[in-house]
């Protein structure tokens, strides 16, 4: 199989604002990714398919921060930062992920409260999420392999703010909803956006950006981040 050459951005390392859970001699590094369609998030395949090993070159102490799917598409935070991969992670903490997605069919006001609402995935429902109907197509880089097209059936874009990492979350919300999910971009991760990247591009963050994400990383959760409770699940009253 032909490796894909990616577009490497300068890049070095960087020294941010130190943690107390960090060895001081240790430097943290932080690394935004654009992850290609079609590439896995992890460094290693048995199967020879595109890994982020045929990008970078990498640091070889950093990992990916949550992952994106085979056939999904966006940023992927790389880091060598345990206290960055567990606040961002954990769900009680509540950081926000926002998706481009492109659906079949055009949801109605109800199938978009729904979204907001929260659907039951795996007998729980998913938390309060910030859902738009955009009304014209987000401006994108060319896929390689194009989403299934079928001429009868129109299609939509929706974007989604959701504060939890369920797998394959945002895919299995609309399909719940009865609107499959044809094409999925991950455009802001935290504070952190796409902005001008393109697929296969990567850079280093700055100090500042590090400095700015720790920070944001050790905030308190806010209220919309508690799980709800399952539908089956009774509240507890007061004896």
């Amino acid at each position: 199989m032909k490796r894909t050459v990616a577009r490497g951005m300068s890049h070095r390392y960087i020294r941010p604002m130190s943690h107390r859970s960090q060895a001081r001699s240790h430097r943290i590094v932080a690394i935004l990714f654009y992850k290609p369609y079609g590439v896995l998030s992890q460094f290693t395949d048995r199967t020879g398919r595109l890994t982020l090993q045929d990008f970078g070159p990498f640091p070889s102490d950093v990992y990916p921060i949550g992952r994106l799917d085979f056939d999904s598409e966006g940023l992927l935070l790389l880091t060598n930062d345990r206290f960055l991969k567990h606040r961002l992670l954990d769900p009680k903490f509540g950081h926000p992920r926002t998706y481009l997605a492109q659906v079949e069919r055009v949801p109605s006001q109800e199938a978009l409260r729904q979204l907001r609402d929260g659907v039951v995935l795996d007998g729980t429902p998913t938390r309060p999420a910030e859902v738009k109907l955009l009304h014209t197509e987000p401006s994108l880089h060319h896929r390689p392999v194009p989403i299934r097209f079928r001429k009868n059936v129109p299609t939509a874009w929706l974007e989604l703010t959701i504060r939890e990492g369920r797998n394959r979350q945002v895919r299995r919300m609309t399909a719940a909803i009865g609107h499959p999910t044809l094409r999925l971009v991950r455009v802001r991760f935290a504070d952190l956006e796409i902005g001008a990247m393109r697929p296969g591009d990567w850079r280093v963050l700055t100090t500042e950006e590090v400095h700015s994400l720790r920070e944001l990383a050790s905030s308190s959760p806010p209220s919309s981040a508690r799980r709800p409770r399952s539908r089956n699940q009774k509240p507890r009253r007061a004896p």
